[in-house]
């Protein structure tokens, strides 16, 4: 069997380098190509659930990420002036299983996973690169970079995350595959002023919410401020724009709305973008494929993203090492994991009102549903079906070469 042995991804995040471990234990010669010149620390907590806690043991990381896992406990939801709604813990919003999954700082897991890759002589990572145009020949992948170099693989992976260049030159433009769900969200970090420890606040209004995030013990907070907005397009706004849109969105806020917006204009790390997902018809064409949210984006209200990422590289690179046509791997890789994902694209499509309330009604069966968990000390029946979903797929395992 003549399998298919370079491999070119696309994305240093979460997915390229999970999968660039895989390939080389399997025998494959991978590179990696960034655009951003060094590797991206910092960031907002990402949960591992499900089969991703196999996937990460099987690579030995499960230990260093219980560590560094920041164990929130509780989740506050809070009326304008600062009292209580309702308290709960993280794990009845989401569905998750305490003592099993992990959320940790997704800086803390793109550094592992680079410590766990950067010295293997299998691959090779290449930052403040990119790929500027690809052609299949049908027996491999003609590549010419960025910086002017060139390149011939045997198989190119987007790992470039929900805004994937490499999807758009192979698979056409992002607008056909990104399914927006109603919202804007802007994320940037804070002192922690308030001593604030393993815990969330939340305040909805009907079409927005804002929430603070307290990550372990840090003297850094996160911060969040989303809020719904009909005028889709264009679908990324210069920093500008966004921060007007949102200033307008939360005029009148209360709770520590003013506060917040006003720790918004000062920061010097904040992410925004709209709350959508990514539905691809197919993740492969030819020698190209996608993994991670260049293929299937579920949106930061599944929590889901990152599991996701992390079982679609372990399953991409044994598939493309059980087979000898890369297109049969792809296939198999697609069939496996496709309703998995689809499966957990829709939980965050139907529960978005529980986070991100749009009207009066849906803040009121929000507020609801938080009195009877508390009431019964059980997660409601939404939670449970996650739960269900999210532990649904069972994983194959591959033989190891080294």
């Amino acid at each position: 069997m003549c399998i298919p042995r370079s491999v070119l991804i696309s994305g240093a995040s979460i997915a390229g380098p999970a999968l660039a471990y895989w390939l080389a234990r399997r025998g494959f010669d991978v590179t990696v190509v960034e655009r951003a010149g060094a590797l991206r620390s910092g960031g907002y907590p990402v949960d591992l659930r499900g089969p991703a806690i196999d996937v990460v043991a099987r690579m030995g990381l499960l230990p260093q990420l219980r560590a560094a896992h920041v164990d929130s406990r509780r989740m506050t939801f809070v009326g304008a002036d600062g009292a209580p709604i309702g308290v709960i813990t993280p794990e009845d919003m989401t569905g998750g299983v305490s003592g099993h999954d992990v959320e940790v700082p997704r800086g803390s897991l793109t550094t592992l996973l680079h410590e766990l890759t950067r010295n293997d002589a299998a691959i090779r990572y290449r930052f403040g690169e990119s790929i500027a145009a690809l052609d299949d020949t049908g027996d491999g992948v003609e590549i010419r970079f960025a910086t002017g170099t060139r390149g011939r693989f045997d198989v190119v992976v987007g790992a470039d995350g929900i805004h994937s260049s490499t999807r758009a030159q192979v698979f056409g433009d992002e607008a056909q595959f990104d399914r927006y769900l109603g919202s804007r969200f802007n994320v940037f970090s804070l002192p922690n002023t308030d001593g604030l420890s393993h815990e969330a606040f939340v305040h909805s209004e009907p079409g927005r919410t804002a929430a603070l995030y307290a990550i372990g013990d840090s003297d850094t907070l996160f911060a969040f401020l989303s809020f719904a907005d009909e005028r889709r397009f264009p679908a990324q706004l210069d920093a500008e724009e966004q921060l007007r849109r949102t200033t307008d969105a939360f005029a009148g806020g209360g709770w520590k709305v003013p506060q917040l917006l006003e720790a918004m204009r000062r920061s010097d790390d904040l992410y925004f973008d709209t709350v959508a997902q990514v539905h691809v018809p197919r993740w492969s064409s030819g020698r190209v494929v996608l993994v991670g949210d260049a293929a299937h984006a579920p949106s930061f209200l599944s929590g889901q993203g990152t599991s996701l990422a992390m079982i679609g590289a372990y399953v991409l690179a044994g598939e493309l090492a059980t087979h000898a046509d890369p297109t049969d791997a792809f296939a198999a890789y697609e069939r496996l994991t496709r309703p998995f994902v689809e499966a957990n694209q829709a939980r965050a499509a139907s529960g978005g009102s529980r986070l991100l309330p749009r009207t009066p009604a849906e803040l009121e069966a929000r507020n609801q549903a938080l009195f009877a968990m508390q009431r019964s000390g059980k997660p409601d029946a939404r939670g449970e079906e996650s739960r269900r979903v999210h532990t649904s797929l069972q994983l194959p395992v591959y033989e190891v070469l080294r």
